[in-house]
């Protein structure tokens, strides 16, 4: 919802990390991790979309697989996240919802070691975010990819991406290619209705 491309890329951070904390340390057929997870959060967002006064409930449901594998003569970790969501708004003022299903892929294009202690990371992600108002009626779309980078701290230890720490986001390398629809111009006036 208005928020949906940095949603993605907040919880692909989210999943890093919790995929680095979680690493196997000895690497089995070529994989260096491959786990399922399930996530649950809710939120409550003052001034959603910018709008004054307007507070909702924001409820995700996250499911996915992610996976590591090195790759390259240096045998650097790409990650890959297979990711369904589903995100309920509702306002909290008088109990009028829209929900966003999103299927979406964050897969690792390209690790770069800079020599420095650091990794540059450049992802892709690719999907397809539908908003539905309480009707079930779809009001806006978000299909396509974007590429972004990112900067970690590898710990002395470039192959080992268990002791890995974000340290900046350094932006969009690529703008969304498909439909990009205004989620929040959509459902503004669908919760407050």
């Amino acid at each position: 919802m208005g928020h949906s491309r940095k949603g993605r890329l907040g919880a692909m951070l989210a999943l890093v990390v919790t995929g680095a904390v979680t690493l196997a340390t000895a690497a089995f057929g070529g994989q260096i991790f491959r786990e399922t997870f399930h996530e649950e959060e809710t939120e409550v967002i003052t001034n959603f979309c910018g709008v004054a006064g307007l507070t909702v409930e924001f409820a995700t449901v996250r499911d996915g697989t992610a996976q590591a594998v090195p790759h390259g003569r240096d045998q650097l970790a790409y990650f890959m996240f297979h990711i369904t969501q589903t995100e309920v708004v509702t306002n909290v003022a008088n109990d009028n919802f829209v929900m966003s299903t999103s299927r979406f892929v964050d897969k690792d294009l390209r690790v770069t070691d800079n020599g420095d202690g650091t990794l540059t990371i450049l992802v892709l992600t690719t999907g397809n975010a539908v908003l539905y108002n309480a009707a079930g009626e779809a009001i806006a779309r978000n299909p396509g990819q974007t590429r972004f980078e990112f900067l970690v701290d590898h710990g002395g230890t470039p192959t080992d991406p268990s002791d890995d720490e974000f340290l900046e986001f350094l932006g969009v390398v690529k703008e969304s290619t498909g439909r990009t629809d205004d989620f929040c111009e959509a459902a503004v006036p669908e919760l407050t209705s």
